[in-house]
Formats: structure tokens, sequence, C-alpha cells
């Protein structure tokens, strides 16, 4: 692996990149296994070189080995790091969605337990655009985020899915240290192509007037304002 820098690899300025998330400008970062990842100084965004995207077909082969069972109790208790604190925050049988829900809609299974109503959507399990039309209490989106490939216009859908007064509740592995970046097990994955930090979504909530709540490290709770009387 070795540093990206302006003797050895093409600037951001003449790849024309800016952040996919906020739109600010973007800082070369580092290039490892054949792939160049750049950072965002504003809302602390790393992300792969949009030109290096899986293509779909790609991705849809690797989702399929996904394990995501509903009834595997492992995966729900790795899914109540959101469910708990968000299921806390809730009105009884509040209407939510789960975006990018994947073949295996665990989370909407726990979340209906408690009796909530919820529709799915995913673009390649769930791809019914139906459920999109609407607006919702919660929204939740768990590890998909690391696979928008336009993140900017995902979470302004995302944003508009969300009721005056709803939560819209994102769960993503957080990336921390810039040392550890190019050995971490997250970025290997092909399909993950943008990385958080806390501070991303902080940046988020506040350019939408909203608040941001981090309950837990990789679970973010953002809440739309009421409507005032």
């Amino acid at each position: 692996m070795s540093p990206i820098n302006s003797q050895t690899q093409r600037t951001p300025e003449v790849l024309g990149l800016s952040c996919p998330v906020c739109a600010a400008s973007a800082e070369p970062f580092l290039s490892v296994d054949g792939h160049d990842y750049f950072r965002c100084l504003t809302c602390r965004t790393r992300f792969l070189d949009p030109a290096q995207h899986p293509a779909r077909d790609a991705e849809y082969a690797h989702y399929l080995h996904h394990e995501n069972d509903p009834d595997d109790p492992c995966y729900r208790r790795f899914l109540s790091k959101l469910a708990e604190p968000l299921l806390a925050r809730l009105e009884a049988a509040s209407r939510g969605l789960d975006y990018g829900c994947g073949p295996g809609p665990a989370l909407a299974v726990m979340l209906r337990e408690a009796g909530h109503e919820v529709a799915l959507y995913d673009p390649f399990f769930a791809p019914d655009p139906a459920p999109l039309g609407d607006t919702y209490d919660f929204v939740t989106c768990t590890e998909a985020a690391e696979h928008f490939h336009h993140p900017s216009r995902e979470f302004a859908r995302l944003r508009d899915l969300v009721r005056p007064g709803g939560w819209l509740a994102i769960m993503t592995c957080f990336q921390t240290e810039d040392a550890h970046f190019a050995a971490w097990h997250y970025r290997k994955d092909p399909t993950h192509v943008v990385f958080y930090r806390e501070e991303t979504f902080q940046n988020l909530a506040d350019r939408w007037g909203w608040t941001c709540e981090v309950p837990v490290k990789d679970v973010a709770l953002m809440q739309r304002p009421r409507v005032s009387a």
C-alpha cells in the first residue's frame, strides 16, 4: 500500500471529485489493493474512487452470500444495537420502512414483533418502489449505507421519507483510525464503497436542521423536527 500524493497519482481536481455525501472538496487519502480512496475534511467521509465501484451484477452476486436469517439469535443480537434504542424512542404502533432490507429482513421482523408496522424496500430484494411514495414515523437503514454509490442522493431520499417528529436510524461500521484503514475488514468487502464517521452523521443532521444521537458506536439516530403548532 502507499499513500496517494500529487506526484504519483491524479489529484481530485483532475478527477473532478467532491465528497459524495456533502459535496465538499475531497483530497487523496490512500491507494491499496489496486483501489484509490479519498477523504472529505468537512464531513470526515472516506470513499472509493467512483470509477472503481463494483458493477451491479457483481454486487448482486456478492449479496447472495449474505446470511441474514431472521431466526438467527446472533444476527438478532447484532441488530439489537439499533433496534433497542430506536424502540425506546418510538410511540406505540408506529409505521416504518426498512430501507435496504436485504434478502432476510430480520430487523423488520423484530420491529413488527414489538407492535410496529414495517414496509420493505431494497433495490435488489424488494424493488417495488411503492413504499417510497409514502412517509413514515421511522426509517431504518442497517448495513446498507456503506453500499451507496450516490450517498447524497440516497440520504436526501431517506430524509424525505421521514415525517416531522420521526426518526431516521442508520447502522454502519464507523471508520475511526486512518492508520488501520488498509487492513480494516470493512474496507475489504468489495461492495463497500463509502465509509462514515460519527461526525458525518452529525454534519448531515446539522445541514438538515435535525438532531443526531449516537446511542452506541455504529448507530446514528436522527430526528426530524416536529411541526410547530
